[in-house]
């Protein structure tokens, strides 16, 4: 049966794609556009909140349904309605149509690490860690995280949330995404551009490489489902780094400076996205999931991808 993505023409959606038509899967892409659809794909082309585009969407059964499309961070919290419409409501009748049209299809769902919210705890976030968001993105996160386990302990879905950490690198051009500074830096620096980070040298984050990340939602297509904590959720592994160590990778392998990179923090942004403590991920290990490995291949897989276009 078939694979259905939404946000299949995007960042992380075209890179899962692609590895699920080389496997020789059926898939259903969906987006607002066609264009960046990997060929092979049965395009679907519409707003997910729209019955038309999802009936289409499902007309063929489901075996698994991944969802990637979202309104991002900066863009939810400037129009919460826009955030609730595709990030709740049209989520969950995605959710509907799914169960609807599979048999306990196995629904992967992409959260994120704004769902606890800021500032972290000092100490580190682990499984335990409570959820605490004060981002509207982050917030409606987590609402349907609970939707999917309780529609998996409904024994109507296979649920799998999984929650990103951030992906690297996007493309250039706007994203509505208050991180995109992590993915500026590599675009300047491959480009010998000087860049001004918002956040210190010092600043600490969580990354993957939009590949890693892509396999790991492949993994949770097919992974042993009980493999899954009761929550249903698990953070995925990421590497803790500083953006000075970031930067001055990036630029040993892409063959220029990292002097032209200056540094002018903002206190806010900071705050949320640069000081994030160790992260530990037994749960996520557990179930099969994995980071990059080390700073060097993070950086060598995101770099691959934008060489590719």
């Amino acid at each position: 049966m078939t694979i259905i993505v939404t946000g299949a023409g995007g960042f992380v959606g075209r890179q899962l794609v692609q590895r699920l038509l080389a496997a020789g899967r059926s898939v259903v892409g969906m987006d607002t556009a066609a264009g960046g659809i990997p060929d092979g794909a049965r395009p679907v082309v519409g707003d997910i909140c729209s019955a038309a585009v999802r009936a289409e969407a499902f007309a063929n059964g489901c075996a698994a349904l991944v969802h990637l499309a979202t309104v991002p961070g900066g863009a939810a919290e400037a129009d919460p309605a826009a955030s609730r419409r595709v990030n709740i409501d049209a989520m969950y009748d995605l959710l509907d149509a799914a169960k609807a049209a599979g048999d306990r299809p196995r629904i992967v769902y992409a959260s994120s690490i704004a769902v606890f919210g800021d500032p972290l705890p000092a100490q580190g976030v682990d499984d335990q860690t409570p959820l605490a968001p004060r981002m509207v993105y982050g917030g409606h996160k987590a609402m349907m995280e609970i939707a999917v386990a309780m529609m998996h302990h409904r024994g109507e879905i296979e649920g799998v949330s999984v929650r990103l950490p951030g992906i690297l690198a996007r493309p250039r051009g706007p994203s509505g995404m208050k991180s995109a500074f992590m993915s500026d830096l590599f675009h300047a620096l491959r480009a010998g551009e000087a860049f001004t980070c918002p956040v210190s040298a010092d600043a600490t984050i969580w990354a993957q490489s939009v590949s890693r990340c892509a396999d790991n939602l492949l993994h949770a297509i097919s992974m042993d489902a009980s493999l899954m904590p009761a929550t249903r959720v698990v953070t995925l592994p990421a590497q803790r780094i500083t953006m000075g160590d970031l930067a001055a990778e990036i630029a040993r392998q892409c063959g220029t400076s990292a002097d032209l990179v200056s540094y002018r923090p903002d206190a806010a942004l900071e705050a949320a996205f640069g000081a994030h403590p160790p992260l530990s991920t037994p749960a996520a290990d557990h179930a099969g999931f994995a980071h990059d490995g080390d700073t060097a291949r993070l950086v060598a897989n995101a770099l691959s991808v934008i060489a590719a276009g």
